[in-house]
């Protein structure tokens, strides 16, 4: 397999100082994070502004309260993300070592896990503000895909979380030895650039899918309904990109060669689809529920 596209010369720094005999680096991936927060912050802000789209035509918080609620998000999904990787794919490791758990330097971050974080942030400010937490839930659903686009992006950038071995013309050589270490496969090895597939399906499509129904077919007036909507098309993009997607080494096995992390006789699911059915199946009944109901629910 030697046809493919070249990876791009990209660094995954944008910029390195050296001070005090350290070296402090901005990188593509941090980078994402903060540019998708603040779109995702606009977004909200946006909504908030006109309170048409809500239920009673009442925005359900003020500015005040979106920049509490994006401080509140931020640590979900630090906090929620890093043991969610922790937890989900490498809990034995981290067991044995678990003062690398807070090194986040290293790496190692599990989308499920940061998803987790978020809906208890979300639950904790609805709480304590007398919030409406369908209404906040259909918020954050609408900001959140910026974010989801440009970490895709910088996981492409960073030649990581790259895809199975494929000879469609659109195949990556991915840099490393990692990469190229295709079993049957002669030359230099081509992948799926299942980042950018993700990138495509959980970020770009999804997030206009969401913009269009927020703001041009009110289900923002329906409390959930966005949010239902929000975990059916990630947690259905994420489980078909998965069939493509290079599974994490530790599930890969010779009696288990395609990295199926729950199986019987070669026949199972990964970790990412097993973790993104019970969103798709949550989303649909949330959505369904949504329709059902009335602006006047007070969930």
């Amino acid at each position: 397999m030697t046809s493919g596209i070249p990876f791009p010369d990209i660094s995954p720094v944008i910029v390195s100082i050296e001070l005090f005999g350290a070296s402090f680096a901005l990188r593509w991936y941090a980078m994402a994070y903060i540019v998708g927060i603040l779109l995702g912050w606009r977004l909200a802000v946006m909504a908030v502004a006109r309170p048409r789209l809500w239920p009673g035509d009442t925005a359900p918080m003020s500015r005040a309260q979106v920049e509490d609620l994006l401080t509140a998000i931020i640590l979900g999904v630090i906090i929620g993300g890093r043991l969610g990787y922790v937890l989900f794919y490498r809990p034995g490791y981290y067991m044995q070592n678990p003062l690398e758990i807070p090194m986040l330097w290293q790496g190692g971050m599990a989308f499920h896990g940061g998803f987790l974080g978020v809906i208890a942030a979300v639950w904790l400010v609805a709480r304590r503000a007398g919030l409406r937490l369908g209404d906040i839930a259909n918020l954050v659903a609408l900001a959140a895909p910026p974010a989801i686009f440009l970490v895709r992006i910088a996981n492409f950038i960073n030649a990581e979380l790259w895809g199975r071995p494929t000879d469609l013309p659109w195949g990556v050589i991915f840099p490393g030895a990692a990469a190229q270490n295709c079993p049957g496969v002669a030359g230099l090895c081509a992948r799926h650039p299942s980042q950018l597939y993700e990138a495509g399906l959980e970020g770009l499509l999804l997030g206009l899918l969401l913009l269009w129904l927020a703001f041009a077919r009110d289900w923002l007036k329906r409390r959930w309904a966005l949010a239902g909507m929000f975990f059916a098309g990630y947690g259905a993009a994420r489980f078909l990109v998965e069939f493509v997607r290079q599974p994490d080494a530790q599930f890969v096995g010779p009696d288990n060669p395609v990295g199926l992390a729950l199986h019987i006789d070669g026949v199972g699911l990964t970790m990412g689809q097993a973790l993104s059915l019970p969103m798709i199946v949550v989303g649909v009944a949330v959505i369904l529920r949504a329709q059902r109901g009335t602006p006047r629910s007070t969930a």
